[in-house]
């Protein structure tokens, strides 16, 4: 019998270096939510890549937070340390061009006893190509990396290559998942993240790091889900905003989270989102653990 690789993957790095766009590429659906923002990803995102020899288990971790103290981003840092605890490989994602204190920042946290590949993402941003081979020398000098490998997530380049040298740190541990799952996240779960991305997409560059979503109530019958979701805001100028003048900019939220839905749920989606206040949420300990929150 062919023995089977499998592990689990984390995708490391600070905010805003691609690595949703990433997991979502490897997996080949959109399992983590993006946006230009920094900071998008709150949660520990598990994708299940199944191919013929080994089970890829990759584990999407938000950005390292520096900036903000409250329990929320101590939640997200939680995250990451346990999740480097958990794991057979370690993928630490840098942008091409860029590394600064914040990576290395993030590259102190890196179990010693884990091996680890330098993904430089973003590599067809980079303006002078002839620049990128420096920079991979300069970033490998700092750490005992098992691999480099440059990839674009967008455009989908060199990311086989990467799979090829993730599979040989995978232990023959056999499946650790049935073979068509993608994601070890509820529907209900992925519901609520398609609406929060619209709310990075669709508003302005601060209010989405002060919302939240909460599913209230989510029913199938047969190939029909109704799904009943309130953004939950930090004040009541919050709420005017994300409702938006006549409504209008919370008919496109849920008009676009529901197309998303039902891409992957692939069936007919009925969806009511409406926005309430619960002021300082994000610095609720207990508030967070009943919105889902680790």
């Amino acid at each position: 019998m062919k023995q089977i690789r499998s592990g689990y993957i984390a995708i490391v790095g600070r905010p805003n270096v691609g690595k949703s766009t990433l997991l979502n590429r490897l997996v080949g659906e959109k399992i983590s939510i993006v946006s230009r923002k920094a900071q998008t990803t709150r949660h520990r995102i598990t994708g299940i890549l199944t191919t013929a020899g080994a089970q890829f288990v990759f584990v999407d971790t938000p950005g390292f937070q520096t900036r903000f103290a409250n329990a929320l981003n101590r939640s997200m840092n939680r995250g990451v340390t346990q999740t480097l605890a958990d794991v057979d490989l370690v993928l630490f994602v840098v942008e091409a061009g860029r590394f600064d204190a914040q990576d290395k920042a993030v590259l102190k946290l890196l179990p010693a006893d884990r091996p680890v590949i330098l993904v430089v993402n973003k590599t067809d941003q980079l303006r002078d190509r002839q620049a990128l081979l420096p920079f991979l020398a300069e970033v490998a000098a700092v750490y005992d990396f098992a691999a480099v490998v440059p990839v674009s997530a967008t455009k989908g380049k060199q990311t086989d290559e990467l799979l090829d040298e993730a599979r040989k740190h995978l232990p023959n541990d056999g499946l650790l998942f049935d073979e068509d799952e993608l994601t070890d996240k509820s529907e209900r779960f992925l519901a609520a993240e398609y609406v929060r991305e619209k709310l990075f997409r669709l508003l302005g560059d601060e209010l989405p790091y002060s919302t939240t979503v909460e599913i209230e109530k989510f029913e199938v019958e047969g190939k029909l889900r109704r799904i009943f979701a309130a953004v939950v805001v930090d004040r009541d100028s919050h709420k005017a905003i994300v409702i938006g003048k006549n409504g209008e900019s919370l008919k496109r939220i849920a008009s676009e989270a529901r197309q998303d839905m039902e891409r992957l749920f692939g069936g007919k989606v009925y969806l009511e989102v409406w926005v309430k206040v619960k002021s300082g949420w994000a610095d609720d300990e207990r508030l967070l653990k009943s919105l889902g929150y680790e």
